[in-house]
């Protein structure tokens, strides 16, 4: 007997087209389905919709039948299914509800009636088995986007769900992390699904793959561009003349974060940031944009700096996608329209709320949109290339970007956003990427 049924599921969100159309499956006691798509194929939805949050809380039309364990959702409230269901959502800040890491984790299992006896040893358990025991004490506002994830995901296990939904779970983590956070979720014994952009990362531990397009399940399996390839790392020297440079530079929170970093960031260049959750990428392409002053060493930089964050649709502002693009180019709305379809965002250019992308809430559509704000200054024909950007900071760009939109595989991360850099670096400047994957468009710094 099937946990989870999804009969002819169409839905659209107030005042948008369907995000979901005629969707249609059944997902077994621990099963581990791969749900994949390109951004804005409606897979966060389908993942709402099994939680029950569609059409409870986001609103809109439903038309169809989903049924979890046995209970149809639209007569089932959300909180009546949390403890048979967890979902790790796309975005753990929206997730986190307590300022310490241990008040966190325990919150979950309080809310669905643990013994008080129990909370704090499954918490603790939780925490141990992602790889995060040691952030228990810690306050929340001071993890990184990838130690955060780590304690949402033990917020979910710690349940013990007979469905655990996943939503891009391993976004903010790296290689190692995502690899024990996939195997934790496909070892709990729950039926997992897990919505990923980057296929390589759960084709090896899922039973199934069903592909979205459009709204639409896809009859035709997997596309060849989301098969996993190996990446090439790039090889190139440092070049160009230096508009950005770190010398022995250390900034630290409450604990060290860098310490005596130094490197260089030549005009039209490239540079990708690797290292793993905590390892001081954000703080040092903060350092680099001039948004935080470092405590030792010191920054030189040429020109103003851009900086777009991992989290994208915290930072948008404007109600339509084409002014918020425009706030980077003085305004000029066919400058940013431009940017807009250069990322692919054509048709959503006077699209009111930027700051949800669209009626959904999708942070692909939103980093695509936020990116092209970044990309619009200086372009061709720009009277403004005196004043254009000389160093551009991407917070980790790949992690809310597919394949499709990239122009490439998946597994490359966001290639579009920054093959539309590279075409462009040697009249925009260098962009500085940080990254949890590698990417043939970049290049190290050297050392």
């Amino acid at each position: 007997m099937a946990l989870a049924r999804v009969q002819a599921l169409t839905f659209c969100y107030p005042g948008a087209p369907p995000a979901l159309r005629d969707v249609s499956l059944e997902i077994a006691p621990g099963e581990v389905v791969a749900l994949l798509g390109p951004s804005g194929s409606g897979k966060s939805t389908l993942l709402r919709a099994l939680a029950g949050l569609v059409p409870h809380f986001h609103g809109g039309r439903f038309a169809g039948r989903v049924e979890v364990a046995g209970r149809d959702t639209r007569r089932t409230r959300p909180a009546e299914l949390a403890g048979t269901v967890a979902t790790l959502f796309q975005d753990p800040e929206d997730q986190v509800v307590f300022t310490r890491v241990g008040a966190e984790v325990a919150f979950g299992l309080e809310n669905v009636g643990t013994p008080p006896a129990e909370i704090p040893l499954r918490a603790a358990a939780a925490l141990e088995a992602v790889g995060a025991a040691e952030l228990a004490d810690r306050p929340v506002a001071e993890l990184s986007g990838g130690e955060l994830q780590r304690v949402c995901l033990a917020s979910v296990l710690a349940l013990s769900p007979e469905l655990l939904l996943l939503d891009e779970p391993t976004s903010q983590l790296d290689p190692d992390g995502a690899a024990v956070a996939i195997e934790l979720a496909r070892s709990s014994g729950a039926a997992v699904v897990v919505s990923e952009q980057r296929p390589e990362r759960v084709l090896d531990a899922c039973d199934r793959v069903v592909f979205l397009e459009e709204g639409r399940v896809s009859e035709g399996g997997l596309p060849d561009a989301w098969l996993p390839r190996d990446a090439v790392l790039p090889d190139r020297e440092p070049a160009g003349e230096p508009v950005c440079r770190l010398e022995k530079v250390s900034f630290a929170y409450d604990r060290p974060v860098i310490e005596g970093v130094s490197f260089q960031v030549g005009r039209g260049e490239v540079v990708a940031l690797l290292g793993p959750n905590g390892s001081g990428k954000t703080t040092i392409g903060k350092l680099a944009a001039g948004l935080l002053e470092p405590q030792a060493g010191r920054v030189l930089r040429e020109g103003r700096a851009c900086y777009l964050s991992q989290d994208p649709g915290r930072y948008l502002v404007a109600e339509r996608a084409d002014e918020e693009a425009a706030l980077a180019v003085g305004g000029d709305l066919s400058l940013a329209r431009a940017a807009l379809a250069q990322m692919g965002l054509a048709n959503r250019a006077g699209s009111a709320r930027a700051r949800r992308a669209d009626a959904g809430d999708r942070p692909g559509a939103q980093g695509r949109a936020r990116a092209a704000a970044a990309l619009a200054g200086g372009g061709p024909g720009d009277p403004r290339r005196d004043e254009r950007p000389r160093l551009r900071r991407r917070g980790r760009g790949p992690g809310r970007l597919d394949g499709a939109r990239a122009g490439g595989r998946p597994c490359l991360g966001s290639q579009q956003p920054l093959r539309s850099l590279r075409r462009s670096r040697r009249r925009l400047g260098p962009c500085c990427v940080r990254t949890m994957r590698r990417c043939r468009y970049c290049w190290s710094p050297g050392r």
